[in-house]
């Protein structure tokens, strides 16, 4: 079916047939819902909702702009006066950091599959203010010093918002600039496991990002909703290594890395809602756009003026993301409602690629790389329905199947063009036990997102490797099994729990293509998955003002690997990360105090030839201290680093591919010292 057709015609069902949703989300039950009042917050001397939302007892915030392919799949877990946000980069988590916290009314904590928004399911909160027609201002600034780099002053943030009748609005200025070091020995021995060179190198990494965004909000008597929002962001990222070669038997020489980006994206979004018919029909829209040229640089050569080799990587990429959508919503009667929704995207990405090399000194020369002058377009369109029911006072029903139909296409050194159509959707139940538990269980029928850049090949000349395009790359599916529980301790706190079961088909991972090789599909992979956000209130135990908060996740996974036949973990993937935070607000003072450590590890990265894996260890720590009323303003100073946290790589080759002999690796742990960080914010 031609995607123009498909698009269209779905557009049609949903404004002309009925259901799909209002994203003004029907209230729950108080039964139904946890909800916390601005002075549940106060010990935290909070400025804006997101300080607010983060202290949730067991909540995490996810991510609006998760990699899931368009709206229809989105993951955010926030809603703001019952809606989602109609944005991605600019999504909800920073919506909150513009509302200030003197218009928050409360905190509602739901089950998403009690709503009338399809595919939400899972613990939800539901930011409610009051739209009070005054102006409020927040502020943000942090300076950093670390070992080996110069400290950074500029990390800030500031935000206002207000409201007059039916408009509200809200801008946000903020710099977020990254720094990183490390330094130490490399080792290199061949395939006996004799030493053949050291290295002594010294990395550092300088980055900048600065964006302005905002939103505007337009609610009149008449029952129509409108919002639109905005970001622009800009961003330059070098990083340089310097090494001290030494050779066993050899001459001493240098090697010289520099890699550069200088990007600017900007994000576009906007939704219309109001009464069509016995319902409610919603418009969105989203449009995004990235600029993103990158330079490596790569010399090398001996002291004794032997053995220059130069090399350098031109890039420039073009993305962009463009949606429509459409979504109808109607309910019958109390506790059930129908719903129609319709999606047509429009995703691109464009490559321009150079790679010059010289030899001894000798001028550059251009070397050809095959698809890396290439653009890959997809259309998409989606029609998706959706039925919702109270099966009981305490069990909940939600339904949603549909289809997805794609086109994609490559142009430039690879002229490619397929079409896809592939079934979707889900079934969540949840029962609410108890007023202190509720059980939750989806099944879920999904299609991945791509990365563009899985179609273009590229070089990495530090390594001395390169990836090839692959144009024949498709999405992976799955069917996904989600059981959560959602525990409430009352004066105890509150713990979510997730197993997740994954059964994969076209798993993305590293495949041979041709003579050389790149990112593939494989047929199928399983995944298992633990998930936990939990908060423990430790007064009870005579630890007053004091909480602990753990959350993590856990992964295993399984494919078989495309090189040897055996069975391996998919190429990459995350085996765990955890952030664990105790905090005590000292009681009947201003001063607060807290530890946090946080860590991850990830499966080694599968080539055809080599496996290499980058490690930071042991776990991150760092130490604060907080002052809420500096002259009325919130002070904190951190130490950070406290356990020597360690960069580590290791990498082997062989030949003549992972299923040979050894014949070289290679690995370094390098130290990046203590960090030191001191931080002001207020409101105004």
């Amino acid at each position: 079916m031609p995607f123009r057709s498909l698009l269209l015609g779905s557009l049609a069902v949903a404004a002309l047939a009925g259901p799909a949703i209002a994203q003004e989300a029907t209230p729950a039950s108080a039964a139904d819902r946890n909800v916390f009042q601005p002075a549940d917050f106060s010990q935290y001397a909070p400025v804006t909702a997101l300080d607010m939302v983060r202290r949730v007892p067991g909540f995490a915030i996810l991510s609006d702009d998760s990699g899931q392919r368009g709206f229809g799949q989105a993951r955010g877990n926030v809603l703001i006066n019952g809606q989602r946000v109609s944005a991605k980069s600019n999504g909800a988590e920073a919506a909150l950091g513009r509302i200030a916290a003197a218009r928050v009314v409360r905190i509602e904590v739901l089950e998403g599959s009690q709503l009338e928004i399809p595919g939400l399911s899972g613990k939800v909160v539901n930011v409610v203010t009051d739209g009070v027609g005054t102006v409020d201002g927040s502020w943000r600034w942090k300076m950093r010093v670390r070992e080996d780099l110069p400290p950074s002053f500029d990390e800030f943030n500031v935000s206002l918002s207000g409201a007059k009748d039916a408009t509200s609005w809200t801008l946000e200025a903020s710099g977020n600039p990254g720094r990183g070091a490390d330094a130490g020995w490399r080792n290199i021995w061949d395939g006996t496991g004799t030493l053949i060179e050291r290295r002594d190198e010294d990395f550092t990494s300088i980055q900048d990002n600065v964006s302005v965004s905002g939103s505007l909000s337009w609610k009149p008597p008449s029952g129509v909703i409108a919002n639109l929002n905005a970001k622009g962001q800009i961003y330059e990222g070098n990083q340089k290594q310097i090494s001290k070669t030494f050779p066993v038997g050899g001459v001493e020489g240098r090697r010289f890395f520099t890699s550069s980006e200088d990007e600017w994206n900007g994000e576009l979004g906007g939704d219309y809602e109001f009464g069509a018919g016995p319902g409610r029909l919603k418009l969105i829209g989203l449009a995004r756009y990235e600029h993103s040229p990158y330079t490596d640089v790569f010399r090398s050569g001996n002291l004794d003026g032997t053995g220059r080799f130069d090399q350098v990587f031109l890039q420039t990429v073009d993305e962009g993301e463009y949606i429509l959508r459409t979504e109808y919503a109607m309910s019958t009667k109390p506790g059930v409602d129908w719903q129609v929704s319709a999606e047509g995207a429009f995703n691109t990405l464009e490559a321009e690629t150079d790679l010059f090399e010289a030899i001894g000194g000798g001028p550059l020369v251009e070397i050809p790389l095959g698809l890396s002058n290439s653009r890959v377009e997809e259309r998409r369109g989606e029609v998706i329905f959706t039925h919702g029911r109270k099966l009981s006072p305490k069990l909940n029903l939600q339904i949603s199947a549909g289809a997805e139909y794609s086109e994609l296409s490559q142009t430039g050194d690879a002229e490619n063009k397929r079409e896809f159509t592939r079934p979707k959707g889900q079934a969540t139940l949840s029962w609410q036990q108890s007023d202190m538990l509720k059980l939750v269980g989806k099944v879920e029928r999904r299609v991945g997102q791509l990365n563009f850049f899985d179609f273009i090949s590229s070089v990495n000349l530090d390594q001395g490797s390169g990836v090839d395009g692959n144009p024949e790359i498709v999405p992976n599916q799955s069917w996904r099994l989600n059981l959560e529980a959602q525990k409430d301790f009352k004066d105890w706190g509150a713990s979510t729990v997730r197993l997740i079961f994954v059964e994969l088909e076209d798993v993305i991972d590293q495949v041979p293509i041709g003579t050389g090789a790149g990112p593939g599909n494989i047929d199928s992979g399983k995944l298992f998955a633990l998930e936990t956000n939990s908060t423990m209130k430790l007064s009870k135990l005579g630890f007053a003002g004091a909480e602990l908060t753990f959350n993590g996740r856990y992964f295993d996974t399984e494919v078989d690997d495309p090189v040897t036949g055996q069975r391996r973990s998919i190429n990459a993937h995350l085996i765990y990360d955890y952030n664990l935070e105790l905090r005590q607000d000292v009681p009947n003072t201003d001063w607060a105090w807290g530890l946090i450590v946080e860590g991850f590890k990830q499966e080694p990265q599968y080539r055809i030839s080599e496996v290499m894996l980058r490690e930071n260890e042991p776990a991150f720590s760092f130490a604060y201290v907080e002052h809420k009323d500096v002259a009325g303003m919130t002070a904190r100073v951190a130490f950070g680093n406290l356990f020597d946290q360690r960069d580590k790589f290791w990498r082997q080759q062989y030949a003549p591919d992972r299923s040979g002999t050894l014949v070289r690796s290679e690995d370094y742990s390098r130290g990046f010292g203590p960090i030191f960080t001191f931080e002001l914010k207020g409101k105004f």
